[in-house]
């Protein structure tokens, strides 16, 4: 299960990588690139719930060998985009797709893993779950470094055929039991999540575009969070609701997903500005920018592991209190040395902050999962990885409207130092700023005018001025893991309902009960 959904968790990252080469080649807009990304993400948030509840009721092997299929399809097509005006929206079009396989893919997998342990060893077994499926998401930097400045970016996509084959054989050889659970699927709840999720993040995301005053921002972002009102208040009518809101009056319960939302704000959006960042202010390759982000991912796997023994010993509060304040000042030190444009001096920061997220995911997610109502575990994990993937989808949203606007202010104080008139200077810089999910420096403006010489001669000042641009993207992360804290702080701190009872001397695999 493991491997199966280690595609998953790589195509999370290897994207950002790309992320130049895919613009340059495709003429793709900042805005549309971070939609490429967001995509996927969206599509995981919204049908998250919908997996786990699919899991539930047809049986957790059959919804991965599904989610394998729709995922690895997806991913072919996604790597044959035609080089056209098409070529944006067949993007997105199948990255989402692909964030639909992924979301039937996962909560089935983990079903799947709960099942087979007893809840004695099941802290010790979903934290290595959590900490090794999360860690190969430091692949994706490293494989799609390697492939994009060894053969092409379509590459990046391609890969993933033959860990899907690999994965489904593994899965037929596992021989798992399916065992259906009576019910009925509740698809006007379904329908809510979706819409209610992709209108909020629409809003976030064009924020940029249309402005915050816009009337169009805040009918997307308001009207969204009343879809999802709606959806909260209609869930508590069906027999069989998509989730059973229940499991929100665990407290401990309720906490473990509120860190997960502010710490997810935080984790996968860091792989998309600290890659471009990488390109962008330091000029360094794919490969380069890749090596960059295992600074993050030491830190991560080390605390992964050490957190599963935390959780284990003395339950998830002291895990989650420790994860927050280390992420809060491995983010804001990581922030405050992004000018100084050497990745040297940056490393330690950059695996300070990927050992407080090590510490936060696991334990938190393991004790909201252990808190499952009777054996819906498909379900309590739709809950918590929809928020994961909400609150992914949320931080890339908010954090590229943030850094495009702070980098295009810059960029018009620097050219106007130099002489450029206002007009003309807010234009090239913002030309600029849409681009600059490339190589921002790789093309600097030709011709022979005042504005282009000026420009030319600015490029190396531009490159600091994404930097600081870059300063608030990650101050907002460590901001959103200092709240992380507030919330951690007041978790009860108890084992999860079965722990004390449980049998330790229960190794028989289990199938997930009927």
């Amino acid at each position: 299960m493991m491997f199966a959904v280690a595609m998953t968790f790589i195509d999370q990252t290897i994207v950002s990588i790309a992320a130049p080469d895919i613009v340059r080649e495709l003429d793709l807009t900042s805005s549309g690139m971070q939609w490429v990304v967001n995509a996927y993400l969206l599509a995981l948030a919204a049908f998250f719930a919908l997996g786990g509840r699919l899991a539930d009721l047809y049986g957790p092997r059959r919804v991965v060998v599904a989610g394998t299929l729709v995922f690895v399809v997806a991913s072919v097509l996604c790597g044959c985009v035609p080089d056209t005006g098409v070529a944006q929206t067949w993007l997105i079009v199948f990255r989402a797709l692909q964030g639909l396989g992924a979301a039937l893919l996962f909560p089935a997998a983990l079903a799947v893993v709960v099942a087979v342990f007893p809840v004695e060893r099941r802290g010790r077994a979903l934290a290595l779950f959590f900490g090794v499926s999360g860690a190969l998401t430091a692949v994706g930097p490293l494989l799609g470094g390697w492939l994009t400045a060894s053969w092409t970016w379509r590459a990046v996509f391609w890969v993933n055929v033959p860990v899907a084959v690999v994965a489904l054989v593994l899965t037929a050889l596992a021989h798992i039991a399916d065992r259906p659970r009576h019910g009925t699927l509740d698809v006007p709840g379904a329908a809510l999540i979706a819409v209610g999720m992709g209108l909020s993040v629409l809003g976030f995301q064009q924020a940029w575009a249309w402005g915050w005053g816009s009337a169009a921002t805040w009918l997307c972002v308001l009207g969204g969070l009343a879809v999802l009102g709606v959806f909260v208040w209609y869930e508590r009518r069906p027999e069989h609701p998509l989730i059973d809101l229940r499991v929100f009056r665990d407290k401990a319960f309720s906490i473990d997903v509120a860190v997960l939302f502010f710490a997810m704000l935080a984790f996968v959006p860091v792989f998309f500005f600290s890659s471009v960042y990488a390109q962008v202010s330091l000029s360094a390759s794919p490969n380069q920018a890749a090596l960059f982000l295992l600074y993050f991912f030491a830190g991560f796997a080390i605390a992964s592991q050490w957190g599963g023994r935390i959780l284990d010993k003395r339950g998830a509060r002291p895990a989650l209190k420790l994860g927050t304040v280390v992420g809060a000042v491995g983010f804001a030190l990581w922030a405050g040395n992004l000018t100084n444009l050497s990745m040297h001096d940056q490393w330690p920061y950059a695996a300070l902050a990927g050992a407080g997220i090590g510490f936060i995911l696991a334990p938190a997610s393991t004790d909201a999962v252990n808190r499952a109502i009777g054996p819906s575990y498909g379900e309590v994990t739709g809950i918590t990885q929809t928020v994961r993937n909400y609150a992914a989808s949320v931080g890339m949203a908010v954090f590229g409207t943030l850094l495009t606007r702070v980098m295009t202010d810059n960029v018009v104080d620097t050219l106007r130092a130099r002489g450029v008139p206002s007009a003309q200077a807010g234009d090239i810089a913002r030309s600029i700023s849409e681009s600059v999910a490339g190589h921002g420096d790789s093309t600097p403006p030709t011709g022979s005018s005042r504005a282009a010489e000026a420009t030319r001669d600015a490029m190396s000042a531009i490159r600091t001025d994404f930097a600081q641009a870059n300063q608030w993207v990650f101050y907002g992360m460590a901001i959103a893991l200092g709240i992380g804290f507030l919330f951690a702080v007041r978790h009860p701190g108890d084992r999860a309902p079965g722990e004390e009872r449980a049998e330790p001397t229960d190794t028989t695999p289990r199938a997930p009960a009927p």
